[in-house]
């Protein structure tokens, strides 16, 4: 996540929990690949349905080779091709501008029920290698597997640009842990610069055209340039806002929807009071798990473990721990390699590695995990503000900017600097240039077809709560998985995976209420 957000509450628990909204990337996969041209005919039946965007809902999607977009040998060499969707930039002037969206396929390898439309999460996470993370999986037999770079990110154009990659990792380790009235004042003057080259870098016409019911208006017209009458959606973390907001817009047009690692749609994307506490409970399994060992780097009390955390990372404030590479382990960037080890249970080696480094007195495995976050090629961090701010209930009051800090340090003791002084700055979303144009809300989808919500007892970064409350509000069936991971289809877990399977192909849902026990 941008930098931008790191200096309030809200600022610190999006920039450390990098991959926050995203599918995890030992699940996303790096990218893919290219075939021969291939035409599909449009549904033609849109045009009747929506007159000023007939050109747009029955053009052709001709998939070639991926060279030369992002990463494109390796999306070839996944079996990847590639396509351009035309649509207009501003949906209310749609013989204005366009955008153009570029997608991935990747061919159903059996006997094909339809297109498998899939978003990675974000928001702000490319997703022309998403097809990968199924390549091997049964859903790659019977479906066409479709990846997106969504509006304003990726390949697609126009894009997104505030800060150039130079300019973000010049900052990424920008403390701004000065709350004197002195330190907000520069940090919010800060925010304000951001805001100006994100206008001049990319246009208010475009930034205010992006974000997640535009994004569903693409999927639709992407839907039927590929051919299919109905809908057929795969969405994790973020995804799920995407999916539930197409439900709302298009529910005659929806065949099956899975949505994995479930959004509360009446709240923020990052509620971050209770996105920082669902990372404290991760930290805290984790610790639980990792005292048992007698070279844990937390000792032997899990109740101290907190305590023997910010022991080991708080000095990296004022001095980084010394690495291979010469610029050391920062703060900001140990808080980024532990939190983005926490989203499954796979990453909690590296913590225990990383911690144990750095009670050595070095940093490399911590920073190396930062590094790899810090990608803008594996998280648009640009669009990802843009989009908060649009739809995101914005903080303009001090003094609820401070009360959210305090909450924030409450809720999650492993991120709190030490340095409060009951003020805290604005941040970005408080001097955006354009009006928000959605807000959270239960949406209301009475004739919606049945869709699946996953749900993980012990997501850190969607609490299982909100996927109890996506599936309310959808009529939707409730998988329970119980772990502590973000998401759990496609990871191998059969009592989510065939139920869920089964349904995408033949529209059965599995039996609501289905709990299945950790792996």
């Amino acid at each position: 996540m941008s930098g931008r957000r790191k200096h309030t509450a809200v600022r610190v628990g999006r920039t450390i929990g990098t991959a926050a909204l995203s599918v995890p990337a030992t699940r996303a996969g790096r990218v893919l690949t290219a075939l021969a041209l291939t035409t599909l005919a449009a549904c033609g039946a849109d045009t009747a349905a929506s007159p000023d965007l007939g050109r747009y809902y029955n053009q052709r999607v001709e998939f070639g080779s991926c060279a030369g977009y992002p990463h494109g040998a390796e999306l070839t060499a996944g079996g990847l091709e590639c396509a351009r969707v035309t649509v207009p930039l501003d949906y209310d002037e749609p013989e204005g501008a366009t955008a153009s969206i570029v997608i991935s396929r990747l061919p159903a390898h059996g006997e094909r029920v339809a297109a498998l439309l899939t978003n990675p999460g974000g928001p702000g996470s490319p997703g022309l290698a998403m097809p990968l993370m199924f390549a091997k999986s049964e859903v790659a037999q019977r479906f066409d597997m479709i990846g997106v770079d969504v509006r304003g990110l990726g390949a697609s154009t126009p894009k997104v640009v505030c800060l150039t990659p130079e300019e973000f990792q010049a900052e990424r380790n920008e403390l701004d842990v000065d709350y004197s009235a002195e330190g907000i004042a520069q940090t919010e003057r800060e925010n304000r610069d951001y805001v100006a080259k994100c206008v001049q870098r990319t246009g208010v016409d475009v930034l205010d055209n992006v974000g997640t019911r535009n994004v569903a208006r693409d999927f639709d017209i992407i839907r039927a340039a590929l051919g299919d009458e109905k809908l057929t959606y795969y969405g994790g973390s973020y995804g799920t806002r995407l999916g539930s907001t197409f439900a709302e817009m298009f529910p005659d047009r929806v065949r099956a929807m899975v949505l994995d690692g479930g959004v509360d749609p009446a709240t923020d994307m990052i509620d971050v009071v209770a996105f920082s506490a669902g990372f404290q409970r991760a930290f805290d399994t984790y610790a639980a798990d990792c005292v048992k060992a007698p070279d844990c780097p937390l000792g032997t009390d899990p109740a101290r473990a907190t305590e023997a955390f910010r022991a080991l990372v708080l000095p990296l404030i004022d001095r980084p721990a010394a690495t291979a590479d010469p610029r050391g382990l920062r703060y900001r960037d140990a808080l980024s390699g532990v939190t983005n080890s926490l989203y499954h249970p796979a990453g909690w080696p590296r913590i225990t590695k990383g911690l144990r480094e750095l009670a050595g007195g070095h940093g490399d495995t911590l920073l190396a995990i930062a590094d790899v976050i810090a990608d803008a090629s594996t998280v648009e961090r640009d669009l990802q503000m843009a989009v908060w701010c649009l739809e995101e209930k914005r903080v303009t009051d001090p003094a609820a900017a401070a009360e959210l800090d305090r909450k924030f340090r409450a809720a999650a003791p492993i991120f709190d600097d030490g340095r409060a002084t009951g003020r805290a700055p604005l941040d970005v979303c408080a001097f955006w240039p354009v009006p928000p144009n959605s807000q959270p809300h239960v949406p209301s989808v009475p004739n919606l077809p049945k869709v699946v919500v996953v749900s993980v007892t012990g997501d850190p970064a969607t609490p299982h709560q909100g996927g109890q409350n996506l599936a309310r509000a959808l009529g939707a069936t409730l998988v329970t998985y119980e772990g502590v991971q973000h998401g759990a289809f496609g990871q191998g877990v059969a009592c989510v995976d065939e139920p869920v399977l089964r349904y995408l192909v033949d529209l059965t849902p599995p039996p609501d209420g289905l709990t299945c026990p950790s792996a």
